[in-house]
This record gives structure tokens, C-alpha cells and sequence, in this order.
């Protein structure tokens, strides 16, 4: 079970502190739990429950009616708002509510909402990266449990390769070619699954390596498959190279060859890549090269 503070359910839900505290008083919604030393903590039942109340009240349900709702009534009247809305926000927050209830019905059927209103490609830049972003801030403050990110790190990536294989056939021998990697020690591929799929829905080819490869190892695959462009994503810190000298390999080695890079790791102030590291600030300027490029 975890135990957040009022600071995280506030990143979370969207709820001030002080409104949390005034619905404490008030309303009894939720009585959070306090620790020795007199703070707030809530439980992930409070969680929940505080998620949904969030969710009715954004959606102009009065507090003073929400607190008479019994638990069942509140959970059908969210899940219907969740399907029919066309809100980027309510969706966020059923995402967020089906993380933590490991329910992985709702999960999809949320995103499946979303995508048959915005497309695959929106649903993913304005949903999944942004919940994703929201969980990886708790994950390294050590107040989530990793498990939630698991759990919805695994739908995120069969999606995708679904949504992946569902495209059109490419032609290598016509299309422009990315060999998609991560270096040594980066292991979140979501991004660059995200990548792969925007690259072939663009009509050009991929030779997806994936997470953890040693640099050394592109030479023999560029020999084989002659790759117009690499991209790849470092997020993290633990890399063992810096994103600095990973570029200057690259240029080392294939200086002819563009190389896009994106990541938190890369945008870094006061660092002069090498001419061909190109830098992808979002997904949105990575489809705008994408649709510059032609086969």
C-alpha cells in the first residue's frame, strides 16, 4: 500500500491543498491519516476516491452532492463521463484512476475513448506522455509503488505494437531507413516504440534494435542495413556515457549519417552537439520532420 502526501495528491488530482483540507473539514472527505508528527498522508483508497470526486467536480457537480454519493454510484457516474467525454483532462484522470485500481478493463477502454475522438498519435502526445510524466515524478520522489508504471507501461507497449503492425507494408528498397536504439544502461523504450510507429506511419522503414546497446554494436547492422538516420532517446541518468560523448561517438563513426536525439537527458544548456545530432525538443517536431522527409 502506498502513503501519499498531500503535496502528491494535489500532483495527481489537480485538488489544492487548501480545498483538500476544507473538504477534510467539512465533509469528511476523505479523513486522511496522519503520522506521528501530526501530517497528512492518504491511503491509495483515498486516492481513488478523491480522483473521482475531482473528476465530478471539474465537470461542475457540487461538492455538497458528491459527499451523498455512496462509492458505487460515484465509480458508475465517473465511468460514464470517462466513455462519452470529449475533455483531454477527464480522460487523463480515468487513466489515472485505472492506474491505481490495476484496472486494466477500464484502462483501455479510456484510451480506446480518446482514440476514436483524437486519433492514435494525439492520444499518445496528449494522454499517455503526460500520465507517464506525472508518474515518473512520484516513481523518483520514492512515493509511488514502480508496479503501477509496470502495469501500465505493459498495455502502453502491446497497443503499440499493435497499432504497429496494423500499418501498411513499406518497401525498403524505396523508403528512407532509421535504425531506432537505446544506448547502454537506457531501458524505457516507450519513446522509442512511440518513435518507431510515428517513423512507418510516415511511410519510411525502421530497424528497431531497442533498449541497451552497446554503441559499438551499430557498426555491423549499418554495414548490412545502410540506415539514412539513427534516432535514439536518453532519459536516464545512469547511462554509461553522457549524451555529450554518445553523440561525439556517433559523429566518430558515422558522421554522414544524421542522428536524431531526444530525451531529458539531452536538453542539457551550454552543450555544443556535433553538425549531424539533430535535437527533438517534442513528438509534435518529430512528426514535422518526419512529414519534411521524403522517400
Amino acid at each position: 500500500m502506498n502513503n501519499f502526501s498531500i503535496k502528491d495528491v494535489e500532483a495527481l488530482t489537480g485538488i489544492k491543498p487548501h480545498t483538500l483540507r476544507i473538504w477534510e473539514q467539512r465533509y469528511g472527505i476523505p479523513l486522511p491519516n496522519r503520522t506521528a508528527t501530526n501530517i497528512r498522508y492518504y491511503t491509495d483508497e483515498d486516492l481513488k476516491i478523491l480522483l473521482n470526486v475531482a473528476m465530478l467536480n471539474r465537470q461542475g457537480y457540487k461538492i455538497s452532492k458528491i459527499t451523498k454519493m455512496s462509492k458505487e454510484e460515484l465509480d458508475q457516474l465517473v465511468v460514464s463521463i470517462s466513455l462519452n467525454s470529449q475533455d483531454e483532462n477527464v480522460h487523463l484522470e480515468s487513466l489515472v484512476r485505472a492506474m491505481f485500481s490495476l484496472d486494466e478493463n477500464r484502462f483501455i477502454n479510456v484510451f480506446q475513448s480518446s482514440v476514436d475522438q483524437i486519433g492514435f498519435e494525439e492520444s499518445f502526445t496528449r494522454l499517455v506522455f503526460p500520465l507517464l510524466s506525472r508518474i515518473g515524478i512520484m516513481w523518483q520522489t520514492g512515493s509511488i509503488n514502480p508496479a503501477y508504471e509496470h502495469f501500465i507501461s505493459h498495455i502502453i507497449r502491446l497497443k503499440l505494437f499493435v497499432a504497429t503492425e496494423s500499418l501498411p507494408a513499406i518497401n525498403v528498397d524505396l523508403a528512407k531507413k532509421f535504425i531506432l536504439f537505446l544506448p547502454s544502461h537506457e531501458t524505457h523504450e516507450l519513446s522509442l516504440l512511440f518513435a518507431n510507429y510515428l517513423i512507418r506511419a510516415a511511410g519510411h522503414h525502421t530497424n528497431y534494435l531497442g533498449p541497451n546497446l552497446p554503441l559499438n554494436d551499430l557498426n555491423p547492422v549499418m554495414k548490412i542495413y545502410k540506415a539514412d538516420y539513427f534516432l535514439t532517446v536518453i532519459t536516464s541518468s545512469m547511462t554509461s556515457l553522457s549524451p555529450l560523448q554518445i553523440a561525439n561517438k556517433l559523429y566518430g563513426d558515422f558522421p554522414k549519417t544524421t542522428v536524431f536525439m531526444a530525451g531529458s537527458q539531452m536538453m542539457q544548456p551550454n552543450i555544443q552537439y556535433p553538425p549531424n545530432i539533430k535535437l527533438l525538443s517534442t513528438f509534435e517536431d518529430f512528426s514535422s520532420v518526419l512529414k519534411s522527409i521524403n522517400n
